[in-house]
C-alpha cells in the first residue's frame, strides 16, 4: 500500500500491528519525550499522541522505531532507490549494463519535483505557539524541532534543483527568542544551508528558509541522507516516497505541499542568538552557542496535521534507525569514494561521531618478512577528510589476513586489533585540529584532536580473559573490573585538572613498569565507575570514547617519542568526567513516574 502523507502512514502503522494511541491528555513538557524513551526502550510501537495539553495538534513519535520498522515503511520503494543511489555511485556500470538501468533512470526521472497552485494545498495560517512545544530534557533551552526539513535556495542560483534540505535543530522558544516571530537555527557554516548563507552575506541580503515538518517518512529522512553527486534530496524524496515531491510558491517561500507544517522566515547576515542547551546524541547536553536566528515569517498547517519528533540521547535511540537504513540505502557509496576501504563502521554506542571501526586493503607490504601498516595508513588519511567521518576522534583501522572480520561485531574485531596492535608503531595522532561542534571534550568549540590506531600483521600477544594480578593494589586507581579481552577498567579519583592529572598518571605508570610487563592487558581504561564501565559494551564505548581527547588523554607505560612519534608498552585512556564536559543527560524521575501508567 503506498502512502503519501503522514496521516496515511499512521494507519498503515496501525493496521500492521505497528501503532498505540495515546488518548490521555499528556504534557509537551517532558511527559511526551519520557513516554516516548520508555516505549522505544522497550522495542514497543509508534505513538500517536491525541490530546496534546495546550495544541490542538497530533503528535507522533517512533515511527521509525528500528531498521525493520523503517524498511516496512519504504516497502515498496526501497529497492528501486537503492537501485538509483548504486548508479549515481557506479555511473560506469550504465556502460556496461544499459539495458538493466533504462527503468531506473525512469524512475528518477518521474521523481522530479512538480510545481503546483498554493490554494490546493489546502493549509491555514496558524502561529508558532499554536504548535505542540514539545521540552524534551529538564535542562534544555526551549521547546525544539527535532525532524525538521529545513529548505533553502542557492542566491546565486535559484530553484528548487539547486535548494538543499536539511535536517538542523530549531528552536522554538526560549532563551532571546521573541515567540512567534523569532526561532534559533542550528547548523555550522559548512552545511549546504551555511553555503547559501554565506553566499546571501556576501550579496548583503537575507535567506529565505522554509521548515516542513511532517509529510511522508520519506521526506524527513531525504533530509538526513548523503547523497551522491547529481541527485537532489527532493528528488531522492519523491524516489522513496512514490510520489513527486509537490510545491509552490508565497511570498518567495517554497512550500511544501505534502508536509503537515511549513514555518517560512529570513535568517539576516550577522544575525545571531543564544541556542540550547539540548540534549544530543552523544548522551549529553549540547550547550548554549550562538547560532543563527530565523525571522518568522509565516507558519502554516494542514486543518488535521500531525506534528512527528524524536528524542535525541545516548544511543541506541530512534535515530539509530536512520543511520543503519542510510547504509542499507547507500551500501557501497564509501568504497566507491576512497579506493582501498571495504568497510567503514561508525559505532553507534559511542555517540556514532567520536569512534570509527574500518576495514581495508595492505597491498603495499605483502611480501615483507614483517607485515605492518602501510596503505592502512594513506586509507585512513583520506577516511579522516571525508564528509561526516571527518569528525571521528578515534579510527580503528585493520586489514583481513587469514580470516574475514565484521566492523560491527564490535569485540571480535577491537580483539584482533589488540591482539596485533604495536604500541611504539601504530599510534598516529593529528592535534589542534577540527571535531563535531556537539562534543566538548577538546580544547574549544570544533577543536581538539585525533588518533590513528592502525593494526596489521601477525598475532603479538595472548590478551587477558580476566584481572591480571598486577592491576589490583594499585596506589590511587583501584576497583579494576574486566572489560573484555586486552582491556581493563580503572576507578581513581575524580579529575580535577590536568596538571594534576599529569602527576597521577605520572604515578601510576611508574607502579605499572615496576610490575611484571602487561602485554596481556593493552588497554587500560580510567573512569569514575569501574564497574559502570564493565557492566555492557555499550558502557565501555559510550564512556571511553565520549568523555576523551585523544591529545590530552592518552598515556603510557613507558611511553616516550622516538623522531617526534609517540609510542608506550601499555595504553591508557584516562575516561573521567572532565570540569569543561558537557552534563550528561538524566531524566526528571517525577516525569518518569507520571508516564509510567501509560507504557
Amino acid at each position: 500500500m503506498m502512502v503519501f502523507t503522514l496521516e496515511e502512514t499512521i494507519k498503515d502503522l496501525e493496521k500492521n500491528g505497528q501503532l498505540m494511541r495515546v488518548t490521555e491528555e499528556i504534557d509537551p513538557y517532558l511527559e511526551m519525550a519520557a513516554l516516548h524513551l520508555k516505549v522505544f526502550e522497550a522495542g514497543g510501537p509508534a505513538l500517536l499522541f491525541e490530546n496534546v495539553k495546550g495544541s490542538k495538534y497530533r503528535a507522533a513519535s517512533n515511527i521509525f522505531g528500528d531498521l525493520a520498522r523503517s524498511k516496512f515503511l519504504f516497502r515498496e520503494t526501497l529497492e528501486k532507490t537503492q537501485e538509483v543511489i548504486a548508479l549515481r555511485n557506479d555511473p560506469m556500470s550504465v556502460l556496461k549494463q544499459p539495458f538493466k538501468h533504462v527503468k531506473t533512470g525512469l524512475a528518477a526521472s518521474k521523481a522530479l519535483p512538480q510545481k503546483k497552485n498554493f490554494e490546493s494545498a489546502g493549509f491555514e495560517e496558524i502561529s508558532i505557539s499554536d504548535l505542540p512545544m514539545i521540552h524534551h530534557w529538564p535542562n534544555d533551552g526551549g521547546a525544539f524541532i527535532t525532524l525538521p526539513q529545513v529548505y533553502s535556495e542557492d542566491p546565486e542560483k535559484p530553484g528548487i534543483m539547486n535548494a538543499n534540505l536539511g535536517m538542523y535543530r530549531v528552536q522554538l522558544s526560549g532563551n532571546e527568542y521573541e515567540l512567534n516571530k523569532e526561532v534559533g537555527l542550528h547548523y555550522q557554516i559548512h552545511r549546504g544551508i551555511g553555503v547559501h548563507h554565506e553566499k546571501a552575506a556576501r550579496l548583503g541580503k537575507p535567506l529565505k528558509v522554509s521548515i516542513f515538518v511532517g509529510g511522508p517518512p520519506a521526506h524527513t529522512l531525504a533530509a538526513v541522507m548523503p547523497l551522491p553527486e547529481g541527485l537532489s534530496e527532493l528528488t531522492f524524496a519523491g524516489l522513496l516516497a512514490g510520489r513527486r515531491f509537490q510545491y509552490s510558491y508565497v511570498d518567495g517561500y517554497c512550500i511544501s505541499h505534502d508536509a503537515d507544517f511549513v514555518i517560512t522566515g529570513e535568517v539576516h547576515p550577522g544575525e545571531t542568538k543564544p541556542e540550547g542547551p539540548f540534549g544530543d546524541h552523544l548522551g549529553y547536553y549540547s550547550l548554549v552557542h550562538p547560532f543563527p536566528v530565523m525571522r518568522v515569517h509565516k507558519v502554516f498547517a494542514k486543518p488535521n496535521a500531525i506534528w512527528p519528533f524524536t528524542v535525541v540521547g545516548r544511543p541506541p535511540q530512534e535515530d539509530t534507525a536512520f543511520g543503519e537504513l542510510i547504509h542499507e540505502l547507500t551500501g557501497s557509496a564509501i568504497k566507491q569514494e576512497i579506493p582501498g576501504v571495504k568497510e567503514v563502521h561508525a559505532v553507534d554506542a559511542a555517540g556514532v561521531h567520536p569512534l570509527l571501526f574500518a576495514i581495508g586493503s595492505e597491498r603495499y607490504t605483502p611480501y615483507e618478512q614483517v607485515k605492518r601498516p602501510a596503505e592502512l595508513l594513506t586509507i585512513a588519511n583520506r577516511i579522516l577528510g571525508t564528509g561526516q567521518v571527518s569528525l571521528a576522534k578515534y579510527l580503528f583501522i585493520t586489514a583481513e589476513d587469514d580470516k574475514p572480520l565484521d566492523t560491527h561485531r564490535e569485540v571480535e574485531f577491537l580483539t584482533y586489533i589488540l591482539e596485533r596492535l604495536d604500541l611504539r608503531r601504530d599510534l598516529h595522532f593529528q592535534t589542534n585540529t577540527t571535531i563535531d561542534t556537539l562534543d566538548y571534550t577538546g580544547t574549544g568549540l570544533n577543536q581538539g584532536s585525533k588518533v590513528i590506531i592502525a593494526a596489521y600483521g601477525e598475532k603479538k600477544r595472548e590478551l587477558c580473559q580476566e584481572v591480571p594480578a598486577e592491576l589490583e593494589g594499585l596506589t590511587d586507581f583501584g576497583k579494576p573490573c574486566y572489560v573484555m579481552p586486552g582491556v581493563v577498567a580503572l576507578q581513581g579519583p575524580a579529575f580535577v585538572s590536568y596538571e594534576e592529572a599529569g602527576q597521577e598518571l605520572k604515578k601510576l605508570t611508574s607502579e605499572l613498569a615496576e610490575k611484571v610487563k602487561l602485554d596481556s592487558c593493552p588497554l587500560l581504561i580510567l573512569s569514575d565507575d569501574s564497574a559502570f564501565v564493565s557492566d555492557t559494551l555499550a558502557n565501555f564505548l559510550w564512556v571511553t570514547f565520549t568523555r576523551s581527547n585523544p591529545s590530552h588523554d592518552l598515556y603510557g607505560v613507558n611511553s616516550g617519542y622516538e623522531f617526534k612519534h609517540w609510542g608506550c608498552d601499555q595504553l591508557i585512556i584516562d575516561a573521567r568526567i572532565k570540569p569543561h564536559h558537557a552534563p550528561p543527560l538524566i531524566s526528571d524521575p517525577e516525569v518518569e513516574k507520571s508516564v509510567a501508567p501509560l507504557v
